[in-house]
């Protein structure tokens, strides 16, 4: 169209009526007028504003010249979206589980029967290998057998989790790595791994409740869960005893839970409970109400959590235990009348554990308000890649389960081919953000032993060769300085060499500190 002749005004379109007589006046520069548009203005003839309310708004009125203006901007152009960019929007459904010889008769009932997946969970390694049979080869079985001689954790492994490992490709499976030892992929310890990494039975003031940090409080309420991690931090106190570990057990007992309330009921400072254990799922619904109501009974007490992996390898149990879905929803809400936080922590780490069936369940957690974070361990083989870690947040975020920690790895013993380095968490902090909004983006950290939680990037010095890193932990123990050990076999040759004589050890740790020391 042809511009019309005469002036021109930039109106504020919230003090315009364009239902009036600038109806009917031609706009000649439809994509200059739609970009103003956008920032809620209208461009429009000067002699029609007599007819309009506007007109009266002198001061939302500016002057255009036809001769003299901004060339119209060309609107930013996106390109088509990548079907990759939305493939955390995929997630395993039908009868996955029916390929499992061992499973193939069973029907979607008996498999989202929270109860059916207890009953048929693996316990011992020769069942285990009876539901694989066909499955692996010989030499697989053998190298499993051999793998949970060597391990700190016992065997328990729900039929869900078993259906989602590729056996295909079992050794580089990522749920695999993380549940089925192998002898043949196990690594010397670093020497100064531990059984209790980090140091939690130095923070008991009564049996299975540690309080380390100032308003926080965690409480082992419970022994078992319903799959036991070979990575497991608490490999000291949960699970059955193995060949490698005899098990300090927190086990129920109300005079023990009773003693904790009261601790926590005696100190004003703690406003945070986690009640983990093991796993709450384990709890029974009357004791998830009896925890629930005496830490809610509690004044100064202002956040519950209950922690469960649960919802990451058998999310059965939030579809059809619903007196344990019941329990923990009543307790919410009871939290929310008394302004209390009351959530659940789950432990998602591989964007292969989630499915749609873990979609209902959260689905159904969601519709009931009770807001669920996830934490995540790095691990080497499973997400030490900013892309896995990447689809992992994506995935959990898109489920409503909202990403919160990422750890550099424990150091967990019999457990060295699993760890990463500190580099590689920083590595992957810096790759990842901005792929979802900051609220759902984890804080990546090492859990220094002794010393807490720390944020990856700030140690007061890392030296890359002796692996060794070192921290000030200000509000857990001011003052003091904790370190955290790179991976031995994933250090250059003469990181490694230093740590193969035994009188280099300590050398490198007061070195590390005395680095630290003169950056302070």
């Amino acid at each position: 169209m042809a511009r019309d002749s005469g002036r021109w005004a930039l109106c504020d379109s919230s003090r315009y009526d364009n239902t009036g007589a600038l109806s009917d006046c031609a706009f000649t520069d439809e994509a200059r007028s739609a970009k103003l548009a956008r920032h809620g203005f209208v461009l429009v003839p000067e002699h029609c504003l007599s007819m309009s309310k506007a007109s009266s708004n002198a001061e939302s009125i500016v002057e255009l010249s036809n001769q003299a203006h901004a060339p119209a901007l060309a609107p930013a152009h996106k390109p088509p979206v990548s079907p990759e960019a939305l493939a955390h929007r995929e997630l395993r459904r039908g009868p996955f589980w029916q390929r499992i010889n061992a499973y193939a008769d069973v029907t979607e009932a008996e498999f989202l029967d929270h109860q059916w997946q207890a009953k048929n969970s693996i316990t011992n390694v020769p069942k285990l290998l009876a539901v694989l049979k066909g499955l692996v080869s010989s030499d697989f079985v053998h190298d499993a057998e051999n793998g949970f001689q060597h391990t700190p954790m016992p065997v328990r492994v729900s039929p869900y989790l078993l259906s989602l490992i590729d056996w295909s490709n079992p050794y580089e499976d990522p749920l695999r790595i993380q549940f089925i030892p192998l002898l043949s992929r196990r690594l010397p310890d670093h020497p100064k791994v531990d059984l209790d990494p980090l140091h939690e039975r130095q923070d008991m003031p009564v049996p299975g409740l540690s309080h380390r940090y100032p308003d926080k409080v965690l409480f082992l309420s419970i022994p078992t869960c319903p799959v036991y991690c070979r990575f497991c931090t608490r490999s000291y106190a949960v699970g059955l005893d193995t060949e490698e570990v005899h098990k300090l057990t927190f086990s129920v007992d109300i005079e023990r839970w009773r003693a904790a309330i009261a601790y926590v009921a005696s100190r004003p400072e703690v406003e945070d409970v986690l009640i983990s254990g093991g796993d709450a799922s384990q709890l029974r619904a009357e004791q998830v109400t009896f925890l629930g109501e005496a830490f809610l009974a509690i004044p100064h007490v202002r956040r519950i959590r209950f922690a469960t992996k649960g919802l990451a390898v058998m999310p059965q149990k939030f579809l059809t235990d619903n007196a344990w879905t019941d329990a923990v929803t009543a307790i919410v809400e009871k939290g929310r009348k008394s302004h209390v936080d009351v959530m659940i922590h789950t432990h998602f780490n591989h964007p292969n554990e989630i499915t749609s069936i873990t979609q209902a369940a959260a689905n159904k957690l969601h519709e009931r308000g009770i807001f669920v974070r996830n934490q995540t361990v790095i691990m080497r083989g499973v997400n030490d890649s900013p892309a896995t870690m990447g689809l992992l947040i994506k995935r959990l975020s898109y489920i409503n389960v909202h990403p919160y920690y990422a750890y550099v790895h424990d150091m967990v013993k019999g457990v060295e081919d699993l760890r990463t380095t500190v580099a590689t968490g920083q590595h992957i902090e810096k790759q990842i953000r901005g792929l979802v909004g900051g609220f759902n983006m984890p804080a990546v950290v090492v859990d220094t032993p002794g010393g807490g939680k720390r944020e990856v990037h700030s140690y007061e010095h890392y030296d890359q060769v002796t692996g060794i890193s070192v921290y000030l932990s200000p509000v857990v123990h001011p003052g003091e300085y904790f370190c955290y050990f790179d991976p031995i076999h994933l250090l250059p040759p003469e990181g490694q060499v230093r740590w193969a004589k035994p009188e280099e050890h300590d050398k490198m740790i007061e070195e590390a500190i005395a680095v630290a020391r003169s950056k302070a």
